[in-house]
């Protein structure tokens, strides 16, 4: 059965997506990642947060394949990556609204004013939302 990845809400290490990106990596190894999301592995929003956090994707994928738990890959990013602070993790958290009006058109919601970012727009794409 194919699965969804958690909502780009959760956190880790205070960074919204980032347990989005874990799972999808995870779900796709064991086979139950939903077809929808195979085109964009490692591809836009993964892209946009393994650029920020200053990571090579791909490298980051074979660690997380190792069993890596959620606090061990956030220790990897702190090792590998870009030195995170407060302020870095809010620029992050607040910038996640870019795509959302595409998003919404191409889905048939674009007349959801109540979706006001992408995160709110993925809750009801994926059903986890009305």
């Amino acid at each position: 059965m194919s699965q969804t990845p958690r909502s780009p809400y959760e956190t880790i290490g205070g960074l919204t997506y980032l347990g989005r990106c874990i799972d999808k990596i995870r779900l796709k190894q064991a086979g139950q990642l939903h077809p929808d999301f195979h085109e964009l592995m490692g591809k836009g929003y993964d892209a946009r947060i393994m650029g920020y956090l200053e990571l090579d994707y791909g490298k980051f994928a074979e660690f997380v394949r190792t069993g890596a738990t959620d606090g061990q890959c956030w220790d990897y990013c702190v090792r590998h990556g870009r030195k995170m602070n407060d302020l870095l993790v809010l620029i992050w958290n607040d910038s996640a609204t870019e795509l959302l009006e595409k998003f919404k058109a191409a889905s048939g919601l674009a007349g959801r004013d109540d979706l006001l970012t992408l995160f709110e727009y993925w809750e009801v794409d994926e059903g986890r939302k009305p």
